[in-house]
C-alpha cells in the first residue's frame, strides 16, 4: 500500500500544560491521498494532523472522531497524548472536514481501508517506534463512529497493538433496529405461542439525526457536513456503511457513486438507499441488514487481538450498554485481552471525564511502551447516588470488580429477584401510533437534569397506553447494573382491533415514596411479538435496557410495557393488548455487580451551593491522584500500617518556578492532635491540597496507613475531611445534609455512625432545624460531623474555628479532643496559635515552603530556654540565677523569677535554687506557643 504526502502544512509549535511545566508538541498539518476504493475513481484526499512529543522514537496512536467531526474535534486529546509522549495522528474521515469522498460510514472498503493506509504511512515515519517493516506499534482510540473504525481496524489490520473504543457499538442491525424480547416456551414445555419478527423496531430518532447531519453538506465540493459537529464529535453513530474492500472476505455491494441526489448529501448511494427504506418502511430489509452488518465490528471480533479497553456510557440511548457488552463477550470468547468501563455519561450524558481519559492513557502506555502496572482485564461501572438535591446536581461513585460480568451479570451468584404485583391490563394503540409516549431527546435526554425528569413525568407514560407492574417497597438499596429480565404475556382482546404483531416498548421506573418516578437509564427496550390469531396469549421474556441505577430503600420498582415511543417507528394500525404478568405473578430479575466501591470520603473542599458538585470536584481530583501515581516513580507502597500519615521529601513548584513547598516531611501518629501552622504563603494550605488529590506534586510521598494517598484509593474509607470551608443545601436539615452526604458515598447506613458524630460535634436538637437558619458556629460544627461520617480515624481539617466567637471556639476545642480521646487522630491547620496551644498536642511550623519545626507543643514552647519559676524569695532566686553559666536575661516579676536559661537545662536551675534553700512551687517554660512561633518564622512575616 502506497500513501503519498500531497501537501505538508507549516509545521506549528503548541504547548501543551503539565502539571508543572509546559511541554512541547510539535504539529504538522498535511493532506495524505488513499485509495479511493471500489467505484470511485481516483484517490481520496484526507486531511491530517500529526502530533510530534518531545522525544522521539515513540510509538503512534490514532485517533478518529465521531459522527460529524473533523480532526480538530479530537485535537485536545490528541495534545494529551502527545504531551504523554506518543506521536499521535488525527484525521478528517472521508467525507468529513476538509477531506474529500463520501461518507460510507466505516465501511471496511472505504474508512477502514483508509486507517490502514495511514498505518502504512506511520510506517514510514522516522519519529515512530517500529516493530518490523512498515509495521509502526500502534494504539487507536475514538469515540462513537471513531470507536467503531477502531475496532474494525483491529480486526482487519494484525499491526495494531491496542485500541480504545468508546461509546460505539458492535451491531448496527442491532442497534439501529433493536430487539430485546426473546420467546420463552410455556411452564408444560409446549411450544410457544408467539414468535418475534426478525427485523427490530427502526430507531427512527437518533437515525434521522445523524443522516441529516450527514446530509447537511449536499452539493459541496469537499467539506463536510455544513458546521456539523454535533455533541462536540461524540454523539455519532447514523445509519448504515456499504461496500467492501480489497482482500479475502471484503466482496461488497457495488461502487460507490461520485455524485447523487442531493437528499443523500455525502453518503453513498448503498448508505442513502438503506436510510430511505427503512425510514419509510420502518423495518430493515435483508439488503440493508448485510450493509449494516460489514460496518459492524461484529463482524471481525472473532479476530481482534490487540488489547481492548470498552468504554461506554450508562446514558445512551442510541449505543446503549448491550452493545459494549457483545463486543465485550465476543472478543473475550475469542481469546482476545478486554477490560471494560461503564461511565455516568454517554450519547445523552456526555464525554468521559478525566478519571476515564487518565485510564486510557494508561491502557496505552503499558501496551505500547510497557510503562506503568497492568491494568488488568476488570471491570468498573459508575453508580450514581440516587439522592435528588435541588437542582438534581449528579454525585456518584465507582465501582470495581474483578472480572466483567457480562450485563445480565451470573444468574447464579449477581441477580435478585424484585416480586412484582398487577392484573393484566389493557394497553391500546393508537391509531398512526400518534400520539406517542416521549421518553427521552435524543443527544440531550440525560442532560436536561431536573427539567427532564419533570417532562418525562408527564409524557413518557400516556393514558391508556401501558400496562404497569409495581413491587413492593424495597426492605433495603439494590443497585441495578446490567439488564432487568421480566416474563409477560400479551394478548388480543376479542372484539378489539388487532394486528399480525404487537410493537411494543419495556421500561423501568423507580418510584420514590413521594410519587417521583425516574426512568431508569431514560432508555427502552422495543420489541415485535407475533401474537397469535385465536386469542392465546404470547408469552415472552423480556429483557429491559441495560442500566446502571441505584434503587433506594424504600422505593418500588415499575415496569411499564407501553405501545408507542416517540424514538422508534411505532405500530400505525390501531390495536388492543392485554398485558400480563406471566403465570398471574412474575420476578423482576435484577442483575447485580458486587465490587469495591471506590469513593473518597470527603467533605466540601470549597465553599459551594451543593455537595453534587463536591463530588464532581473530588471525581476530577481523582484523575489528578493518578497523574500523581504515575509520574512519581520513588512512590513505594511500603509505609507503616500503624501510622495515619507520613509524607516525605514533598514538593510543589508551579509554571515559572515558584515553589510553593519543598522538602516538606512529617509523620503524623495515633492520637495525635497536630496543628499545622504558618503565616501566609507558608505552604501548609499547598500540603492539605496534595493531600486531598486537588493539585499534584511536584516531588514526594504521601502515605496513610502505609498505602498511597489519593482520591479513589480505597484507604480515604478511613480519612475524613473538610478543606476551606463547609458547603450546605439551606434547604435542608443538618440531618437531611448528613444522610444526602452518606448516600453519595454509597457505604453502607450501618457504617455511618451518625449518633455518634452528632454527639462529638455537640449539635443537639439544632440538627434537625433548617441549615440556612444556622449560624457560622454551628455551620463550622455541621461541618465537623460530616467529616466525622462513618468514625474515620485520620480527620484532617483546615481552619476549623474560622467565623467562630469565643464560646463557640471553646466548644470546638473540646470537639476535636474528645475525638482524638479513643485513639483517632486529628491533623489541623489554624493561625490562631492560642488555641492550637490549648487543643494540639503535637506541632509543624511551616515558613517560605519549609518546615522549621516538628515536635510537641510542650517542646515547641520551650526551645528558646525562657523559663519561669515560682519561689518564696524571689530576690534571693534571680541571684543564684544569674549566678549560673549562661544564663541571661534574669527579671523578678511578684513571686515569679523569669530567666534565658540558654541551654542550661531547666532540672538544673531547679537544683540549684533548692540546695541554696529556696523554696520552688513550681518551674516551666516563659514562652507562650505564639513567641516560639514568631521566633521561628521571624517578626518579619513577610515573604
Amino acid at each position: 500500500m502506497i500513501v503519498l504526502v500531497l501537501l505538508a502544512g507549516g509545521a506549528t509549535w503548541a504547548a501543551v500544560g503539565g502539571n508543572d511545566t509546559a511541554t512541547a508538541v510539535r504539529t504538522e498539518d498535511q493532506r495524505i491521498e488513499v485509495r479511493g476504493g471500489p467505484g470511485v475513481a481516483g484517490p481520496v484526499s484526507l486531511d491530517t494532523r500529526l502530533y510530534l512529543p518531545a522525544t522521539t522514537p515513540a510509538p503512534a496512536v490514532l485517533v478518529a472522531h465521531g459522527f460529524g467531526g473533523s480532526k480538530q474535534s479530537v485535537d485536545a486529546q490528541a495534545r494529551d497524548l502527545a504531551a504523554r509522549g506518543f506521536v499521535v495522528l488525527a484525521w478528517s474521515a472521508r467525507g468529513f472536514g476538509a477531506s474529500t469522498g463520501q461518507i460510507a460510514l466505516n465501511s471496511p472498503d472505504y474508512e477502514v481501508a483508509d486507517a490502514e493506509q495511514l498505518i502504512d504511512w506511520l510506517g514510514k515515519r522516522p519519529e515512530v517506534v517500529q516493530d518490523g517493516p512498515d509495521d509502526p506499534r500502534v494504539g487507536v482510540t475514538g469515540a462513537s463512529y471513531g470507536g467503531a473504525l477502531s475496532l474494525l481496524l483491529a480486526g482487519y489490520d494484525h499491526r495494531v497493538d491496542a485500541i480504545a473504543p468508546v461509546i460505539t457499538w458492535n451491531d448496527l442491525g442491532q442497534a439501529l433496529f433493536p430487539n430485546t424480547a426473546t420467546p420463552q416456551a410455556p411452564p408444560d414445555d409446549t411450544p410457544a405461542h408467539g414468535t418475534f419478527g426478525s427485523d427490530g423496531v427502526f430507531k427512527r430518532g437518533w437515525a434521522g439525526i445523524f443522516f441529516s447531519a450527514g446530509t447537511g453538506g449536499a452539493g459541496t465540493a469537499g467539506g463536510g457536513p455544513a458546521g456539523a459537529d454535533p455533541a462536540a464529535a461524540l454523539t455519532g453513530g447514523g445509519a448504515a456503511a456499504g461496500g467492501t474492500g480489497p482482500g479475502a472476505g471484503r466482496d461488497g455491494p457495488g461502487p460507490a457513486t461520485a455524485a447523487g441526489p442531493l437528499n443523500c448529501g455525502r453518503f453513498i448511494a448503498q448508505v442513502c438507499q438503506a436510510y430511505t427504506e427503512a425510514a419509510t418502511t420502518g423495518r430493515i430489509s435483508p439488503a440493508t441488514a448485510e450493509l449494516l452488518r460489514r460496518s459492524s465490528p461484529a463482524s471481525v471480533t472473532d479476530r481482534i487481538k490487540a488489547p481492548t479497553l470498552l468504554v461506554q456510557g450508562e446514558q445512551d440511548t442510541l449505543f446503549g450498554l448491550d452493545q459494549s457488552d457483545a463486543n465485550a463477550r465476543q472478543i473475550a470468547a475469542a481469546g482476545g485481552t478486554v477490560k471494560t468501563i461503564w461511565y455516568s455519561g454517554g450519547h445523552d450524558g456526555g464525554a468521559p471525564d478525566a478519571a476515564v481519559d487518565a485510564q486510557i492513557d494508561d491502557w496505552f502506555d503499558y501496551y505500547l511502551t510497557g510503562k506503568g502496572a497492568a491494568p488488568g482485564t476488570g471491570f468498573s461501572y459508575a453508580v450514581q447516588s440516587g439522592v435528588r438535591t435541588g437542582g438534581d446536581t449528579p454525585t456518584g461513585r465507582t465501582v470495581v470488580a474483578d472480572a466483567y460480568p457480562g450485563l445480565p451479570g451470573d444468574p447464579a451468584l449477581s441477580t435478585q429477584r424484585v416480586a412484582l404485583q398487577g392484573a393484566p391490563q389493557i394497553a391500546v394503540n393508537p391509531a398512526g401510533g400518534n400520539p406517542a409516549a416521549i421518553t427521552t431527546l435524543p443527544g440531550i435526554g440525560g442532560s436536561l437534569g431536573s427539567l427532564g425528569s419533570r417532562l418525562s413525568a408527564f409524557t413518557s407514560e400516556l393514558p391508556g397506553q401501558s400496562a404497569q407492574f409495581r413491587s413492593e417497597p424495597l426492605p433495603a438499596q439494590v443497585t441495578v447494573a446490567g439488564s432487568p429480565r421480566v416474563d409477560v404475556t400479551v394478548a388480543r382482546v376479542p372484539g378489539q382491533p388487532a394486528a399480525d404483531e404487537a410493537v411494543l416498548f419495556g421500561k423501568v421506573y423507580d418510584l420514590a415514596p413521594d410519587g417521583r418516578r425516574t426512568l431508569l437509564g431514560n432508555a427502552v427496550a422495543p420489541m415485535r411479538v407475533a401474537v397469535p390469531a385465536d386469542g392465546t396469549p404470547a408469552r415472552v421474556t423480556v429483557t429491559l435496557p441495560g442500566v446502571v441505577a441505584p434503587v433506594q430503600a424504600g422505593d418500588r420498582l415499575v415496569v411499564s410495557i407501553s405501545t408507542t415511543d416517540q424514538g422508534y417507528a411505532s405500530a400505525t394500525q390501531p390495536a388492543v393488548w392485554r398485558i400480563g404478568l406471566a403465570d398471574g405473578a412474575a420476578d423482576l430479575t435484577v442483575p447485580v455487580v458486587p465490587g469495591r466501591a471506590v469513593t473518597a470520603n470527603t467533605v466540601p473542599l470549597v465553599p459551594l451551593i451543593g455537595i453534587g458538585v463536591v463530588l464532581l470536584l473530588a471525581l476530577l481530583a481523582w484523575a489528578g491522584a493518578r497523574l500523581v501515581r504515575r509520574r512519581s516513580a520513588t512512590l513505594d507502597r511500603a509505609g507503616d500500617p500503624e501510622s495515619p500519615l507520613e509524607i516525605h521529601g514533598l514538593a510543589k513548584t508551579y509554571k515559572g518556578g515558584f515553589s510553593a513547598v519543598k522538602d516538606v516531611s512529617f509523620t503524623v501518629r495515633k492520637g495525635m492532635v497536630l496543628g499545622l501552622l504558618g503565616p501566609n504563603g507558608a505552604g501548609k494550605t499547598t500540603v492539605l491540597r496534595m493531600l486531598m488529590g486537588l493539585i499534584t506534586p511536584t516531588a514526594g510521598t504521601i502515605r496513610a496507613f502505609g498505602e498511597p494517598v489519593g482520591p479513589g484509593a480505597p484507604v480515604l474509607a478511613r480519612i475524613g475531611a473538610f478543606v476551606e470551608g463547609p458547603g450546605f443545601l439551606p434547604h435542608l436539615s443538618g440531618a437531611e445534609n448528613l444522610r444526602l452526604y452518606w448516600a453519595a458515598t454509597g457505604r453502607p447506613i450501618a457504617e455511618a455512625h451518625v449518633e455518634e458524630a452528632l454527639e462529638i460535634a455537640g449539635l443537639g436538637a439544632s440538627v434537625h432545624r433548617r441549615v440556612g437558619t444556622y449560624s457560622q458556629g454551628m455551620r463550622q460544627r455541621l461541618a465537623i460531623a460530616q467529616a466525622m461520617l462513618g468514625l474515620p480515624e485520620l480527620l484532617v481539617l483546615d481552619e476549623p474555628t474560622n467565623g467562630l466567637d469565643p464560646p463557640q471556639i471553646h466548644a470546638m476545642r473540646e470537639v476535636l479532643r474528645r475525638y482524638a480521646a479513643d485513639g483517632r487522630t486529628v491533623l489541623v491547620s489554624s493561625h490562631l496559635l492560642a488555641e492550637v496551644e490549648q487543643t494540639c498536642t503535637h506541632v509543624v511550623v511551616m515558613h517560605h515552603g519549609k518546615v522549621v519545626a516538628d515536635g510537641t507543643v510542650e517542646d515547641i514552647i520551650a526551645g528558646g530556654g525562657a523559663a519561669s519559676f515560682s519561689v518564696d524569695a524571689p530576690d534571693r532566686a534571680a541571684e543564684i540565677l544569674a549566678a549560673l553559666d549562661g544564663v541571661r536575661e534574669v527579671a523578678v516579676d511578684g513571686t515569679l523569677v523569669h530567666a534565658e536559661l540558654n541551654g542550661t537545662p531547666r532540672a538544673s536551675a531547679v537544683q540549684a535554687l533548692v540546695t541554696a534553700g529556696v523554696a520552688v512551687q513550681s518551674a516551666g517554660p516563659r514562652r507562650r506557643l505564639e513567641d516560639a512561633f514568631l521566633q521561628l518564622v521571624g517578626e518579619d512575616l513577610a515573604p
